[in-house]
């Protein structure tokens, strides 16, 4: 092969189809190639249909890679899947898949044909092609100028293969990379330990302003045993006071005597003053 290395990949697809050389199809079109993709896909149509690119899907399915090198009928369809996997190129390589367009267009569309490139020599590539000369599988020396373009199935591994690392491969473990709790209000006030201490305080504040309350109470209460101090009159401006005293009871109105202002005093009676008398 020229001392070029294969990719795996390449190395097994070349190896299951060089072994099918020199096959010839059936009367109708008929091949083995035909009836088992029309068996893989559950359609008896493709029994007897071109086969160019069927033979590659049953070659590739018989060597275990048919995840990478595409499994179709239809050539335009296979080209497009290329091109999606990121995974075409304008450059031939050997195990590469080779697609034609006999009117020499550069565009998939008008894709008609496809083979294996089996090696490059200069300007002309080598292929292995099935469906060609009317009935046969046999090995095409090609020029390039019909060349759409080249599918390469290493590189739709690569790319698998990526694809799959970053999408379950993790930096960090799983239960590492729990989502944060929701925020609470607490949040404001620190770690256990302040709110620990917060907690703390608020009780004793409460309990001394509760003690605060009880002993005023106590202060204005006579106690149940305490002596009654005696009576004694008191100004009706004054409240009840916190010393034990009777608390104070105006007389009855009728009990009082009114003085009118500048009036002489009754006999016994006390002495009322005129307000801002002169004489006082």
């Amino acid at each position: 092969m020229g001392g070029v290395e294969l990719d795996p990949i390449a190395e097994e697809l070349l190896a299951t189809v060089r072994k099918e050389l020199g096959y010839r199809e059936k009367s109708g079109q008929h091949t083995k190639f035909g009836h088992w993709y029309a068996g893989h896909v559950g359609d008896p149509q493709y029994k007897n249909a071109a086969w160019c690119d069927m033979f590659i899907a049953w070659a590739a399915d018989k060597a275990d890679i048919g995840a990478y090198v595409g499994q179709f009928a239809w050539t335009p369809s296979h080209a497009v899947w290329f091109i999606k996997q990121g995974a075409w190129t304008r450059e031939p390589e050997p195990g590469a898949l080779v697609f034609f367009d006999w009117r020499g267009g550069d565009s998939y569309k008008g894709v008609d044909h496809v083979g294996i490139v089996e090696r490059v020599e200069g300007k002309k590539i080598h292929t292995i092609e099935a469906n060609v000369d009317r009935v046969w599988l046999k090995r095409k020396v090609r020029e390039t100028d019909k060349v759409v373009g080249y599918g390469l199935p290493r590189v739709v591994k690569a790319n698998a293969e990526l694809s799959e690392i970053r999408t379950t491969q993790q930096p960090f473990p799983l239960r590492e990379r729990r989502e944060p709790p929701a925020a609470s209000p607490l949040d404001a006030l620190g770690g256990p330990l302040a709110l620990l201490a917060v907690i703390i305080v608020t009780t004793v504040v409460v309990a001394f302003r509760v003690a605060g309350r009880r002993g005023g109470h106590r202060r204005l209460t006579r106690p149940w045993n305490a002596p009654t101090a005696p009576e004694s009159p008191r100004s009706p401006a004054g409240g009840g006071g916190g010393t034990g005293e009777a608390p104070y009871h105006p007389e009855p109105e009728a009990r009082r005597a009114r003085v009118p202002v500048g009036a002489a005093p009754a006999k016994g009676g006390p002495t009322r003053r005129r307000p801002y008398d002169p004489r006082t």
